[in-house]
């Protein structure tokens, strides 16, 4: 190969690299489905490209889940106050989740966009199980062995062993935290490796819809639109339904007031997809905007941006349906049961990051049988999905501040009900007190 030519590779590399990873994926997913209806059934040859990246994502689950887990429940320090106000969040935000997941399940229902499709999994992908009883489905929750959950990757007993191991940290104080700071180091490592591995998803993304327009056609192209409107009209009933109605009735103010004082955070979270990065303009409309006092918001806050994931839940509960519909698989309402927990209880460990829930729909799949190709399919507009689901997660983070500021007598409600310019001068005045 000339010098001339390297040069021009390593500079077409450098501008691919350059493009952001949600346009890559979207790209890579195009580029797969012109690939695979070129290539018609030829398209299989590529199929291993996809599976190798849904290893590399089964990889990460377990490691993933049980560190962030304990680092979440570890985050929050029990003083007095602190300890008060960090049970009402904890309650709140999975509160809220729970029922976020059971809205997005029902709208994947009532929508249902991944009928019809009629897709094939992997031979013994979704092997048809017995449903197992109330009980069972109970007793099985707790490990009797937390290292063969951790081995077979019981998704379930995992989460639920890591949530009371963080609790025993914090109980036993000081002698704790070098534990902590274990955990802590290896979830960043996990983080990273996360990372490292999304890297991966566009070439993933390409050999699995390459393999699916192949053997399917562009079939799957409507079905990918209804989901599309089925997680934002998801979005839109918990945002401007349930927080209004959270608003008006558990705190009693208004919640155009609300919605208002909050907008600028919103586009934010809209934009950048990151409700980690949103977290200075969430905090800035919670002190200027809506009253709530630093105390609060300083603590509330960061801990949502750890726990509270009802977007990514709701966002959750309408794919896994598509996948389950997609698949031609009949989920039993103990599936259903399961979902709601898993997503709630795992949303204790999602990073306030741009894709963190595709990481997390695939330990959903998993915990349910349902088939991780559908990760792929989902991939490609995942972006577009997690806009919305980040606005809620926001969203979310600023009711619960504002609410538990209402309980605790730290909201000021003159500012709350002022206009853009009284807020403003409020605030400074807060400031220089």
């Amino acid at each position: 190969m000339s010098q001339q030519s390297s040069s021009v590779l390593g500079k077409a590399w450098s501008g691919w690299m350059s493009v952001p990873l949600w346009l890559q994926i979207l790209m890579g997913m195009m580029l797969g489905i012109i690939a695979g209806i070129a290539l018609g059934e030829q398209a299989v040859l590529l199929k291993p490209i996809g599976t190798l990246f849904v290893n590399t994502i089964k990889m990460l689950i377990v490691p993933l889940v049980f560190c962030s887990l304990i680092v979440g429940v570890t985050s929050m320090q029990d003083t007095a106050k602190m300890g008060r106000i960090g049970f009402k969040s904890f309650v709140f935000y999975l509160g809220t989740t729970s029922i976020a997941i059971t809205l997005g399940l029902g709208v994947g229902h009532l929508l249902a966009p991944g009928v019809g499709l009629n897709m094939t999994p992997d031979a013994g992908t979704a092997a048809a199980k017995a449903a197992p009883s109330v009980m069972e489905t109970l007793i099985n929750i707790v490990p009797t062995n937390p290292v063969a959950a951790l081995a077979n990757g019981q998704i379930l007993q995992v989460i639920v062993f890591a949530v009371a191991l963080g609790i025993a940290l914090v109980l036993i104080g000081e002698r704790g935290k070098p534990a902590i700071k274990m955990f802590e180091s290896l979830a960043e490592a996990m983080f990273k490796l996360t990372d490292m591995v999304m890297k991966l998803a566009p070439y993933g993304v390409f050999g699995l819809m390459a393999w699916v327009a192949g053997a399917y056609g562009i079939d799957m192209l409507a079905p990918l639109i209804k989901v599309i409107i089925a997680v934002y009209l998801g979005c839109l009933l918990h945002i401007l339904g349930f927080y209004s109605l959270l608003l008006s009735t558990v705190a009693k103010l208004n919640p155009l007031q609300f919605f208002k004082g909050i907008r600028s955070a919103l586009a934010v979270a809209y934009t950048t997809s990151s409700s980690a990065g949103t977290l200075p303009v969430s905090m800035k409309c919670a002190n200027e905007s809506l009253g709530v006092n630093k105390k609060i918001s300083s603590f509330v806050l960061p801990l949502g941006t750890t726990i509270n994931m009802d977007g990514t839940a709701l966002y959750q509960g309408v794919t896994a349906l598509f996948v389950a519909q997609a698949f031609g698989i009949d989920l039993t309402w103990v599936d259903y049961i399961t979902i709601i927990l898993t997503a709630t209880l795992a949303s204790i460990g999602t990073a306030g990051v741009p894709g963190a829930g595709l990481v997390m729909l695939t330990l959903v799949l998993t915990t349910v049988g349902l088939p991780l190709e559908g990760v792929a399919i989902i991939a490609g507009i995942d972006r577009v999905l997690d806009m919305a689901r980040t606005v809620v997660n926001v969203a979310g983070d600023l009711v619960a501040t504002t609410i538990i500021a209402k309980s605790e007598d730290e909201l000021d409600i003159e500012h709350y009900n002022a206009d853009e310019q009284q807020s403003l001068l409020l605030a400074e005045k807060l400031d220089q007190v």
